[in-house]
């Protein structure tokens, strides 16, 4: 079955910067859309970026200008570049994927972004 493994997290200062990855096993990436998510202590899970099998990306405002997403198809792994950290991007961050109208979920990598 399809496994998504994140990486990345840790602590990080007001402005700095970060890079997540999202390791796939059991599927190629390449050809799906691929998302990360995120939730803050006492939150609801949030949606951050998508890149689509196409390379075509969004992103929710709250991002948008400061994280990157991308893809590397040798590694089969998706990435997420966040700079301009704030306190706010404190969560636990998780990529997903849907295959056959199921969802699939890392256990995610937790970020907190304090001084």
């Amino acid at each position: 079955q399809v496994q998504l493994v994140e990486s990345g997290g840790g602590l990080v200062q007001p402005g700095g910067s970060l890079r997540l990855s999202c390791a796939a096993s059991g599927t190629a990436l390449s050809l799906y859309t691929m998302a990360w998510y995120r939730q803050a202590p006492g939150k609801e899970r949030q949606w951050v970026a998508t890149i689509g099998g196409g390379g075509g990306l969004s992103y929710d405002g709250s991002v948008k200008g400061r994280f990157t997403i991308s893809r590397d198809n040798a590694k089969n792994t998706v990435s997420l570049q966040m700079t301009s950290l704030k306190p706010e991007d404190t969560a636990v961050y998780f990529c997903n994927t849907r295959r056959n109208a199921i969802d699939y979920w890392g256990k995610g990598t937790l970020v907190t972004v304090s001084s």
